[in-house]
C-alpha cells in the first residue's frame, strides 16, 4: 500500500515517519531543494545560519517525541527550570524564573514578586489576570471571537502590564500582539505553558542547526526504512480515481492509495480536488499570514552575556547568542571568523511594519538600538549585518481563527491535510505542526494488509 506525502516540512515529515512505521510504502515530495519547511539552515560568510530562531517548551510533548523517534532529542538544550532574563534600555536586568518545588501556578509567584519592571500595584493586577485566566473554559467557542488585549483590560490589566509581561509571551508565541490576538489561543498558551504544570514552560534551544535537527535527521530516518524522499519535486495536481490517487509531477505521474497534503494553506487549496476540502467561505485568504523578521549581527567581541535576552520598551524584542551553533567559534584561518567574535540573532515577531524595510534602513535603526540596550555593543565593531525575512511565517492568529482552520479530513476518503494551520487547537508552532502530522497518519490508518492484526 502506497502513501504519498506532498510537502517536506515538519507536518509532512512527521506524517511520513509515522506512516512508514505503520507499514506503508511512503514517498515524500518536496518542491524545494531541502527538507524542513519553515525551519531550515543555509551557509553564509562561512557560517551556518538558521532562517530564524526557533525555541520550544517542555510542554511540546509530541514534538519532543518526534525528535526522540529521530534520535536527536539530545540535541536540545533544555533549561532546568523556566527562566527568561528581561531588560529595558539603560536599566537593570530582571529574571522571570520559576521557583523549584512549588506547584503551578504558585511556582511563578516569587518570580513575579521580584519582577522590578512592574510596580507593586501592577504585580497585583497581574495576579488578578492570572486568576481570571484560570476561570476560562478553553472549549468555549466564544473565546475565539474576542481579542486578548480587550479581555486583559477587562481583567484589570493596563498598558504597562500588557507591554512588560503579557506581550512578552504573546508576541513570541503567537507572532502577534495581545491587542490583535485571539483570546482562545492566548488562553491555551498561558494555561498550558505556565498555569497547569510547573515545568511546562521550561525553554529548550537546539544545539545544532535546524537543517541537521529536522530535515537531515528525518531524511535519514525515512531512507533507512525504505521510504523514497524526492526534493526539487513539486506536486502539480492530485486526482482521485477508482484505485486511489494520481499525483501529477512535472512530466511524471505517481499512483498512491493515500495522500497527505502537507503544504501551506494556499497551496493546499490549489492542489486538492475542487470541493474536496472542508473549509469555510473565504479560505485561505481570510486565514491570512503574519511575518517574522530576523536580524543577524556579528560583532568583533562579546556583547551579550546570556544565551537569550528579552527586552521591553525597545523595538528589539529577543536576542539570541548564535556564536557556537553557527560555527563561528571553530578554529579557522577564514578572516570572516574573527577571534573572540559573537554572532547575535535578533528575532522580531509581528513584523508587518518592518518586513519590507530595506536592509540599509534596518541597519541604521537597529544597530544604534542594540548599542543602547547592550552597552558593550557600543564599543564593538560590526563585522557583518544581514537580514532574513519570513513573510508568511505563521497564519494570522487573530479573532475568528478557529473557524478558518481546515479540517484535516477532506471530503475525499484517503486524502488528508497536515500543517500547523489546520485545526489542531494549537498555535502555529513546531508542536502544532508535529501534532497535525500525527493526526494525518492516524486518519490514514494502517495498510489494508495489516487491518485486523
Amino acid at each position: 500500500m502506497r502513501a504519498i506525502v506532498a510537502g517536506g516540512g515538519l507536518a509532512g515529515l512527521t506524517a511520513a515517519c509515522s506512516l512508514v512505521d505503520r507499514g506503508w510504502s511512503v514517498t515524500v515530495l518536496e518542491e524545494r531543494a531541502r527538507l524542513g519547511g519553515a525551519t531550515f539552515s543555509f551557509t553564509r560568510e562561512g557560517l551556518v545560519i538558521d532562517n530564524g530562531q526557533h525555541v520550544l517548551l517542555r510542554c511540546y510533548t509530541e514534538y519532543l517525541g518526534w525528535l526522540r523517534r529521530l534520535g536527536v532529542e539530545h540535541e536540545i538544550e533544555m533549561q532546568p527550570r523556566f527562566r527568561i532574563p528581561v531588560q529595558r534600555p539603560g536599566g537593570n536586568r530582571y529574571v522571570l524564573e520559576r521557583t523549584p518545588g512549588l506547584p503551578a501556578p504558585l511556582h511563578l509567584g516569587p518570580a513575579l514578586a521580584r519582577y522590578g519592571l512592574l510596580g507593586l500595584t501592577d504585580r497585583l493586577r497581574v495576579l488578578r489576570g492570572v486568576d481570571e485566566l484560570r476561570k476560562l473554559e478553553l472549549d468555549n467557542p466564544a473565546l475565539d471571537e474576542q481579542r486578548f488585549g480587550t479581555w486583559l483590560r477587562r481583567a484589570g490589566q493596563n498598558d504597562r502590564t500588557i507591554e512588560a509581561l503579557w506581550n512578552l509571551i504573546t508576541v513570541a508565541a503567537l507572532n502577534t500582539e495581545a491587542d490583535n490576538a485571539a483570546l482562545s489561543l492566548c488562553a491555551m498558551v498561558f494555561r498550558t505553558a505556565l498555569l497547569e504544570n510547573a515545568d511546562s514552560a521550561d525553554i529548550g534551544i537546539p544545539r545544532v542547526p535546524l537543517q541537521r535537527l529536522h530535515g537531515e535527521a528525518a531524511e535519514k530516518y525515512l531512507r533507512d526504512r525504505g521510504a523514497s524522499v524526492r526534493t526539487d519535486t513539486p506536486a502539480r495536481r492530485i486526482t482521485p480515481d477508482a484505485d486511489g490517487f494520481t499525483v501529477e509531477l512535472d512530466g511524471e505521474r505517481l499512483e498512491a492509495d493515500r495522500v497527505v497534503l502537507a503544504v501551506p494553506a494556499r497551496k493546499a487549496a490549489e492542489l486538492a480536488p475542487k470541493g474536496s476540502l472542508r473549509t469555510p467561505s473565504g479560505y485561505p485568504e481570510e486565514l491570512g499570514t503574519s511575518p517574522i523578521l530576523n536580524l543577524h549581527v556579528v560583532y568583533d567581541r562579546e556583547v551579550l552575556d546570556e544565551q537569550m535576552l528579552a527586552f521591553v520598551d525597545s523595538p528589539v524584542q529577543w536576542v539570541f547568542d548564535r556564536t557556537a551553533i553557527s560555527g563561528l567559534t571553530e578554529s579557522s584561518d577564514d578572516a570572516r571568523k574573527p577571534s573572540g567574535a559573537q554572532y547575535l540573532a535578533v528575532s522580531l515577531s509581528a513584523a508587518e511594519e518592518l518586513i519590507d524595510e530595506p536592509t540599509a534602513n534596518l541597519r541604521k535603526t537597529f544597530l544604534p538600538e542594540l548599542s543602547r540596550v547592550l552597552p558593550a555593543a557600543a564599543a564593538a565593531n560590526v563585522e557583518s549585518f544581514f537580514v532574513t525575512r519570513e513573510r508568511h511565517a505563521t497564519f494570522r492568529q487573530g479573532p475568528g481563527t478557529a473557524v478558518m482552520r481546515a479540517n484535516p479530513a477532506s471530503k475525499v476518503p484517503g486524502l488528508v491535510l497536515a500543517g500547523a494551520w489546520t485545526g489542531t487547537g494549537w498555535p502555529d508552532t513546531m508542536e502544532g505542526a508535529v501534532r497535525s502530522g500525527l493526526d494525518a497518519a492516524r486518519l490514514i490508518g494502517r495498510p489494508r494488509l495489516q487491518e485486523g492484526t
